[in-house]
Order: C-alpha cells, then sequence, then structure tokens
C-alpha cells in the first residue's frame, strides 16, 4: 500500500481487500454496510494466517519458544492499542469480545460494587441496545434509575437537556460517540466535563468514532472507553475497553478462572494485576494479534487521511441522495464540506418497507442494511418501524456511490411500478 500518489484514497487501498473484488448476482459488489461491520485487509489476514501457522501456542504460561513468540504478538497489540487511543498506561487496556461485553465487565464490576437505590444513570434515546441492556439490568438489580437524553429538532444530542438531568444524585453517564443510524457525533468531551462536576463517572460507546476518526481519551477525560474490533478492519469476536487506572484498580474481577488468577487455594483466591485479572481463560489470542495488525494499517493510513476522505465521501452522499424521491433522511445534513456527522445515510422510502428495498439492491450488487440497527427506543421515536442504512469506509468510491443511488432510483421506480 503506497499512500504517496495523488489518488484518492479508496483507489490506494482497494487492492487490499480481496473480498471487494467480486460479482453478487452478476453484479460487481458494493459493499455499504461497513457500520455493522468493515471488511478485513489482507496486512490483518496475514497475521493471523502467520500466527497460526508458525506461532501457534498458549500465551503467558509457556517458556518455550512458540509461547513466547505468540505472548509476543498478543501484548504487542495491546501496546499498540494503547499508542492508538493514547491511553496513559497500557494495563488501561483490557481485551474484550466486543463492545457488548466491554460495557457489561463495566456493568457488573463496577455498576453492582457502585450503584444503589436511588442512585441516577443518564443514557441517551440514541444509545445502541448494547448500551442499553446491561444498564437495565443493573438497575433492576440494584434500584438505580435510569435517565434518557433527548433529541434536538435536528437529531442531535440535546446538550441543554442532559445538563437538566444532571444532579447530585448521578453517577453514571454513558453515552456512545457517533450514532449508528442518526449520524451525529456527540460533543463527548464536553458531556465528560459536564458530568466530572457532578462526581459522575462516563463512559462513552466508540464503536463508529474508533474506525473513522483520531481518538485521545486522555483528551476526553472519560472514565471508561469501548470499542469493537470488527468495525475497525480487525477480526470478529475481539474488542477492548480503556479505563482510568486507578479505576480499573478498584474493580472487582468481572470472571473467574484460570489466568485471571495470581494464587489459588482449596477455600479462596487471590488476582492478577492488571490487565489480566479481567482476561479470565484463555484469551483470542489470533484475534488480539489481528487488533494489532488493523491498528498498524490504520496507523499506516493515518486517521486523519481516513477522516478528510470519509468527509468526502459524506458530501458527495448527500448531494447525490438528494436527488432521490419520497427519501427521508434520518440525523442531521452534513456541513458544506462534508464534516459534522458520520459517513453513513439512514433513510425511509414512503410506502416501501426498508428489507424489500435492501432485497432488490442486493440483486444489483449493493449491499446496505435494514432493520431497526440496534436502536429500537430510537426508532420507535423516529416512528419508524424500519430503516435503510448505506454506511461508507475509506475503500468506498464515489462512482459506488453513484451505483448505489441509481440502483436505489431504480428500485423505487420498480416499486412503483408494481403498485400501477
Amino acid at each position: 500500500m503506497t499512500l504517496t500518489q495523488d489518488k484518492p484514497l479508496a483507489l490506494l487501498t482497494r487492492q487490499d481487500f480481496p473480498i471487494l473484488n467480486q460479482e453478487v448476482h452478476g453484479k460487481p459488489l458494493v459493499y455499504l454496510d461497513n457500520a455493522a461491520t468493515s471488511q478485513k485487509p489482507t496486512q490483518m489476514l496475514d497475521a493471523l494466517r502467520h500466527y497460526y501457522e508458525c506461532d501457534n501456542a498458549n500465551v503467558h504460561r509457556g517458556v518455550h519458544s512458540l509461547s513466547a513468540r505468540a505472548t509476543d504478538a498478543y501484548e504487542g497489540a495491546r501496546d499498540k492499542v494503547q499508542k492508538f487511543i493514547n491511553a496513559a498506561h497500557r494495563e488501561e487496556i483490557v481485551y474484550t469480545r466486543n463492545a457488548s461485553e466491554a460495557i457489561n465487565l463495566v456493568a457488573y464490576s463496577w455498576g453492582w460494587a457502585n450503584l444503589k437505590q436511588g442512585d441516577e444513570i443518564i443514557l441517551t434515546v440514541m444509545e445502541h441496545h448494547s448500551n442499553f441492556v446491561p444498564w437495565q439490568m443493573i438497575a433492576q438489580r440494584t434500584g438505580a434509575v435510569i435517565k434518557h437524553v433527548r433529541l434536538t429538532e435536528t437529531g442531535e444530542f440535546d446538550f441543554e437537556h442532559f445538563q437538566s438531568l444532571l444532579g447530585d444524585r448521578t453517577r453514571l453517564v454513558s453515552v456512545v460517540h457517533v450514532s449508528n443510524t442518526l449520524g451525529c457525533i456527540n460533543p463527548v468531551k464536553a458531556i465528560a466535563a459536564e458530568a466530572h462536576k457532578w462526581g459522575a463517572k462516563v463512559l462513552i460507546d466508540g464503536c463508529q468514532s474508533t474506525p473513522h476518526m483520531q481518538i485521545d481519551v486522555q483528551d476526553l477525560d472519560c472514565d471508561w472507553f469501548v470499542a469493537s474490533g470488527h468495525k475497525m478492519c480487525a477480526p470478529t469476536g475481539i474488542g477492548f475497553l480503556y479505563g482510568k487506572l486507578d479505576l480499573l484498580n478498584d474493580m472487582p474481577p468481572f470472571f473467574g478462572g484460570g489466568e485471571m488468577i495470581k494464587d489459588v487455594f482449596l477455600d479462596h483466591s487471590t488476582y492478577s494485576g492488571l490487565p489480566h485479572k479481567f482476561e479470565a481463560g484463555t484469551p483470542a489470542i489470533a484475534e488480539a494479534i489481528g487488533l494489532g495488525a488493523a491498528v498498524d494499517y490504520l496507523t499506516n493510513i493515518g486517521m486523519d487521511k481516513i477522516h478528510d476522505y470519509e468527509e468526502q465521501l459524506t458530501r458527495y452522499l448527500y448531494e447525490k441522495i438528494a436527488t432521490v424521491p419520497d427519501l427521508t433522511l434520518y440525523g442531521p445534513k452534513p456541513q458544506a464540506d462534508g464534516s459534522g456527522r458520520a459517513a453513513l445515510a439512514t433513510f425511509t422510502i414512503a410506502d416501501l418497507h426498508a428489507n424489500d428495498l435492501s432485497t432488490l439492491l442486493d440483486h444489483e450488487g449493493v449491499a446496505i442494511r435494514s432493520g431497526h440497527h440496534c436502536t429500537q427506543p430510537l426508532h420507535r421515536i423516529l416512528n419508524a418501524n424500519s430503516t435503510a442504512r448505506a454506511s461508507l469506509y475509506f475503500y468506498n468510491t464515489r462512482e459506488e456511490i453513484d451505483t448505489f443511488i441509481t440502483s436505489l432510483i431504480e428500485t423505487i421506480d420498480f416499486f412503483k411500478s408494481v403498485e400501477d
């Protein structure tokens, strides 16, 4: 991958993603479902193959060469993640299966130990189910109360309403950085600052931000930050939790078993230090190594280049989608330069179900998402049973957007002709 040429970023990177070079139903694949999961570069796939072909062994426990090499690669990936999000200490990075597990870890470790009857948790109405359900379950067990920040008229985080919800009983604010449905970028640094004035902790769901922009957890001053690897060119089954060092040290283990222990006796056990006390059992070794390789890949491109290119794509997408008849868009519009929102468009077409729309587009080779995108409460507020979503990444092109828009208009015309 050479990035010195004066070419669009997609043309410099697409050759690294062999899956994109295929046909679906006899049409070239146009993959626009990146908010659900990203595709994987050969550099990351090579790292997985190298581990299994050359270094396959369990980590930490062996003194033989294979185990030592596997441990170096596994722990080296943790260092890469630390640097990628600018955590202060490598021990602040805890491997998890995904962001859902990371949130559950915080909920059941910190939440169960610290929340009590009448304490307040602040979420938003736009949260992914992964940031709703764990807190609902903890609230039921502890008697804590959940409050929800509403939307502005433009479909964004209502900061004034958020400030009105804060109070002496606020213990936690857990908020998505970028909405996977609305595409709005929430002011998480300001949110954290306001919450900390009341002594509340702050968790940021970074699943939709980490793959697309530079993240600096120290600058954000959040207490926890979570992300999933599969959305950022890494394998499925791996994610991470960032937590401030003192906070993680005070939290009890979530899972028990091997690896997270220091000494085990018949009647009690003592636990390892950070981060291993939260990583029970044989870990996802290959997946963690793959995450490290994905971080290397994204770093080599430059997150600033990815972000800038996606803003260009966003501007072009919104220019083109505005020409589609009977279409309703959700979330804020981008600024004139394409900034101010994520590179995705969530929409409905009058009298057409999103699943039907997605099915017909698939026959044109265009892959988009349809459904509620794990944001059912938000969809009820939007009065939409289901929406369609086209989401972009740095390997997408303007030509693919053109194909999507042409296929979308043709699909709408087809349904109208059937109705007539």
